[in-house]
């Protein structure tokens, strides 16, 4: 049996890590690195984090799906300094830590660790974006240069899912929800400094502004001293303003950060700018698992649940392990 994963994030990962058994799996992913959302912009002298800055795990599926990224240190836990603010007033302070009952995990030395180990003995291509063709051999992966990657019995699409939508015939069995899921975008901006900034917190989140992260990104386990901060808009904010120009978008955000933070952000030595246009998703009350056994097409994602990376995870696994009892 041959399956085309279209899609290395979190999801796609976990879905071909356990079908990879029981199945020949091809992941077929138009980035550069696998991971999705968990990923690491590299510069110079700087390190962000500029997609998922941590994550906990509360299923004993995803527990033990991490313990060997622990044992082998590709995650760690984060003791981060964290507060609250709603409307400019910090309403809860707190130190996460190991005693924790819920600790947050982040990739070491960058949250891109974390789709390198997952993806190391999976055959991913990378840097290759796809459509598929229904043949009478089967479904055939067509690159966007037009090279023919050959035929499969099953495709899993593991992307967003409009982006979905429009990858998957309307003949498949559950296209009309993936019409009606909404993705949220959000802007990513990052900060790189000389020296660091005189803040009493390595983590914030907020409400009440345009503004939802912020974090010391330098302060995370194994990260370069040079200090950095990484910023999220809210979804609502980014919503509207998706199209803006870029050097605007950057701009606003700026004086939004020097705001909250009473510091001049714009002495900054590095400044940039990332656009997510498909960053999160409300909790999805519906059906949550997505696959055709007649047209042989499924799909999967953060996006079936809610927009964590636990439920990415939980998505891809119990997609596998459905799909491990139609193909056996």
């Amino acid at each position: 049996m041959k399956i085309a994963i279209i899609g290395a994030g979190i999801s796609g990962l976990t879905a071909a890590i356990n079908l990879n058994e029981s199945a020949d799996i091809t992941l077929f992913e138009k980035s550069r690195g696998a991971g999705g959302r968990i990923c690491t912009r590299y510069t110079d002298s700087y390190t962000f984090d500029h997609g998922a800055q941590f994550f906990t795990a509360r299923t004993a599926e995803f527990k033990e799906f991490l313990k060997p990224l622990i044992k082998l240190g590709v995650i760690d836990n984060w003791k981060a300094r964290f507060i609250e603010v709603r409307n400019g007033t910090i309403i809860n302070r707190q130190q996460w830590n190991d005693d924790a009952d819920l600790p947050h995990y982040v990739g070491v030395p960058s949250m891109s660790s974390i789709g390198k180990f997952l993806a190391k003995n999976l055959n991913v291509k990378l840097n290759t974006e796809v459509s598929i063709q229904k043949t009478p051999m089967g479904w055939e992966i067509i690159g966007s240069d037009g090279k023919v990657f050959g035929h499969y019995d099953w495709i899993i699409s593991s992307i967003p899912a409009e982006q979905s939508s429009q990858l998957l015939p309307d003949y498949f069995s559950h296209y009309d929800a993936l019409k009606q899921k909404k993705m949220l975008g959000c802007y990513s901006l990052m900060l790189g400094f000389d020296e660091a900034l005189d803040l009493d917190w390595d983590a914030a989140q907020f409400s009440g502004t345009d503004i939802s992260w912020i974090s010391v990104n330098s302060s995370k386990p194994g990260r370069p001293s040079d200090y950095s901060l990484l910023v999220h808009s809210t979804n609502d904010w980014a919503e509207k303003h998706l199209d803006d120009d870029t050097d605007a978008v950057k701009k606003y955000l700026c004086s939004q950060v020097a705001g909250i933070i009473g510091q001049n952000v714009y002495s900054a030595q590095h400044i940039s700018l990332h656009r997510w246009r498909y960053a999160n998703i409300p909790r999805q009350d519906k059906n949550t698992l997505f696959i055709d056994p007649e047209s042989k097409l499924a799909a999967c994602g953060d996006w079936c649940k809610k927009g964590r990376i636990e439920e990415a995870f939980r998505s891809g696994f119990d997609l596998a392990k459905e799909m491990k009892i139609l193909i056996n």
